[in-house]
């Protein structure tokens, strides 16, 4: 079967009209990171304190595991612009819905790390169909003039996520359980996202009207030559000046929201802790309305390297406070910038790389950063078992933190193709 084409044809004016489809391609991306971060990036506190609650296993075994979870994926979405390519983007996030929820459901079961192992590794298919990579492909194919903007907003479900399903699971597990809580997840991510990718992602334009109707977005689609090639972008300084920055935030982000909870809760408890789960994402929200209405006027890289030091200010108050409005406040000025760190880097690549080697360009960097990140939450993990508590390695996202502002200053320019 010829797989489908993978956009409307459209001229760049189509995007200011609501009636155009990309933005229903916006809202399916949302709900698709809404799942995705809620279940498989936020969620990893949450499992991280019933498991052991249940278990009794070291904090360092179950956020290892979120390491080689978070590696995986890493593997996968290197190429996730090939598959959405190969064989549509409705196929690869149904495919990603089913393994995320069937992860999700069997970890109430777990009684063996290896099966722990096991269930994060098909849930790291869901994180490479269903997260970053993946939307910012998808919306590449829909959006060029307005593609900061369309990003800036489906990826306001990651941080919608974190508000709704952490605090559901922490309520639905105190209120009927673990196993309750998670099957029910399971069943509500299959119920949401298959009609949803089914109908709207499963949309695309025809051919004949693609070629006829050569336009800016339709190259986005079907992108001419490049000099690009991932092996010329792993030999370039400009490349990494985006990826290595962005690489060591997201570590040190990965690893504090996964545990956010477990630092939070001897001191405020374990509904307060889900609280300040929920006003960290809900500010990531706000954050990234901002960005997302100011991102064509704004110094991107200047702008990346003020959210970082804004984030390593706010962590280094949480580790000298105790007092709940403190932690909440804290956590408000982090949340800020939590979303915006996930989406600079495609900003900051649409407008210093040739557009069309975005989707491959903006998928290699994914794949870094999630290779960097995978070892945030067990580093930080093996920190605070090794010190026997949080402050130091609430030091280390800092001292992370801090490196990636200043990489983020330089400015290297691409060297010429060949060179």
């Amino acid at each position: 079967m010829r797989p489908a084409p993978l956009a409307s044809p459209h001229r760049p004016s189509d995007e200011a009209s609501f009636a155009y489809h990309g933005w229903r391609v916006v809202f399916a991306c949302f709900v698709m990171a809404a799942l995705c971060w809620g279940f498989g990036f936020y969620g990893h506190g949450f499992y991280l304190v019933e498991l052991q609650r249940r278990t009794g296993w070291p904090a360092s075994l179950i956020s290892g595991a979120s390491t080689l979870y978070y590696l995986s994926s890493a593997a996968l979405v290197i190429f996730i612009n090939d598959a959405v390519r190969r064989f549509g983007a409705h196929v690869c996030v149904i495919m990603g819905a089913a393994a995320l929820a069937g992860s999700a459901g069997v970890l109430p079961f777990i009684t063996d790390p290896w099966q722990l192992i096991a269930a994060y590794l098909v849930m790291a298919l869901a994180w490479a169909t269903m997260s970053l990579g993946a939307i910012n492909v998808i919306l590449g194919l829909w959006f060029t003039a307005r593609r900061g903007l369309a990003i800036s907003l489906a990826l306001n479900g990651a941080s919608f996520g974190g508000v709704v399903v952490v605090p559901g699971l922490v309520f639905l597990a105190g209120a009927a359980g673990f196993t309750t809580a998670m099957l029910t997840g399971a069943a509500f991510i299959l119920a949401l996202m298959i009609p949803i990718a089914w109908t709207i992602l499963g949309r695309s334009g025809e051919p004949g009207r693609q070629a006829q109707e050569p336009d800016a977005a339709t190259d986005a689609a079907n992108p001419q030559p490049t000099s690009w090639t991932r092996a010329r972008a792993l030999g370039s300084l400009a490349f990494w000046s985006v990826s290595a920055p962005f690489a060591l935030a997201i570590t040190s982000q990965a690893g504090f929201l996964v545990h956010e909870i477990a630092f939070l809760e001897p001191t405020i408890g374990r509904y307060a802790a889900g609280i300040a789960v929920a006003i960290t994402t809900s500010m990531a929200i706000v954050g990234r309305l901002v960005l997302g209405a100011a991102s064509q006027r704004l110094d991107q890289r200047l702008a990346a390297a003020l959210s970082l030091a804004t984030q390593a200010g706010a962590l280094a108050a949480m580790t000298l406070a105790s007092d709940p409005v403190l932690l909440f406040a804290a956590c408000a000025v982090y949340g800020f910038s939590v979303g915006n760190v996930i989406t600079f880097p495609s900003l900051i690549i649409q407008r210093e790389f040739e557009a069309a080697a975005f989707g491959m360009l903006i998928g290699l960097s994914t794949g870094i950063s999630q290779f960097t990140y995978a070892f945030g939450p067990g580093l930080l993990g093996l920190v605070r078992d090794a010190a026997g508590g949080y402050g130091a390695a609430l030091g280390l996202c800092i001292a992370l933190n801090l490196a990636a502002a200043a990489i983020l200053l330089w400015r290297p320019t691409p060297a010429p193709a060949g060179a």
